[in-house]
């Protein structure tokens, strides 16, 4: 009975944490979307409450569909491709071995300690000799190599947990090593690649460092470049009311796509930590 009660009491304060910190990282997003239809001076909502702000971000420049047409274009390019080169990446360091596999790995952690904004330059001007300068696919191309590095280790780690075993039963039946990889081993490591491509889509959705180095045409710009775009009025006065409306308009699709996927990418963490 007593030791019921200590649970329950127990129970009651995890909640209670929980609740505070869901408050806590909830209160911005709660407050840019109450900012967003506020009458603001200087806004497009002059007063009262309305939506005249999203109207702005709506129409501003190529219109609010070409940029978020960019921003998804550029964000599924770097998930399937960080997906398609970490699956593989991860899958070779963790079930074979070949000559300097520990250096390699190790040096693929080591590339998560630079600071990706120091080498966006030479990367600019590698674009440019594949003729790939202010395009989409060359920024994504870009945010999917600072992506892999997490992506493989998360993915080694998420093969490392699955049984070698099935492997085996796999070459007694005949697979191959794609086969076994398609058939068996993916079904396997599902939470880590919702993971994996969550991350993804994340990084590349929200980045604005890359973008604004990288793309020179406004009607390529993302979703971040032209909301920073939006906000600046003359004499360098900042339009509230847009910024906040679009900063909603941004986190949509994120918390869309985070909560469908929330279970699998718990799952995909509790993998990685057990097997730390």
């Amino acid at each position: 009975m007593k030791h019921g009660k200590t649970m329950s009491v127990r129970r009651a304060g995890y909640y209670t944490v929980g609740g505070l910190l869901a408050l806590v990282f909830l209160f911005p997003l709660a407050w840019a979307a109450w900012a967003s239809v506020k009458g603001q001076p200087g806004t497009a909502q002059q007063g009262g409450f309305g939506l005249a702000n999203y109207r702005q971000v709506v129409h501003f420049g190529n219109g609010l569909l070409t940029y978020f047409l960019n921003s998804t274009i550029v964000s599924a390019f770097t998930v399937a491709g960080t997906l398609f080169c970490s699956c593989l990446g991860g899958y070779a360091f963790s079930r074979f071995n070949f000559p300097a596999k520990g250096l390699l790995f190790v040096l693929t952690i080591a590339i998560l300690m630079v600071p990706y904004a120091t080498i966006l330059i030479p990367l600019y001007v590698i674009l440019g000799y594949l003729h790939l300068q202010g395009s989409l696919l060359g920024l994504a191309l870009v945010l999917i190599m600072f992506q892999l590095p997490f992506a493989t280790i998360m993915m080694r780690t998420s093969f490392e947990s699955v049984p070698r075993s099935l492997d085996e039963a796999a070459e007694v039946d005949g697979c191959g090593t794609l086969s076994t990889l398609g058939r068996i081993l993916i079904p396997g490591v599902r939470p880590g690649l919702v993971t994996v491509g969550l991350f993804a889509f994340l990084a590349s959705w929200n980045d604005f460092v890359a973008p604004l180095i990288l793309l020179n045409n406004g009607a390529k710009f993302t979703l971040p470049l032209a909301i920073v775009s939006l906000q600046q009025q003359s004499f360098g006065v900042i339009n509230y009311g847009a910024l906040e409306a679009g900063v909603v308009v941004m986190a949509i699709p994120a918390l869309i796509l985070f909560l469908g996927f929330q279970r699998y990418y718990v799952r995909g963490f509790m993998v990685g930590a057990l097997r730390g």
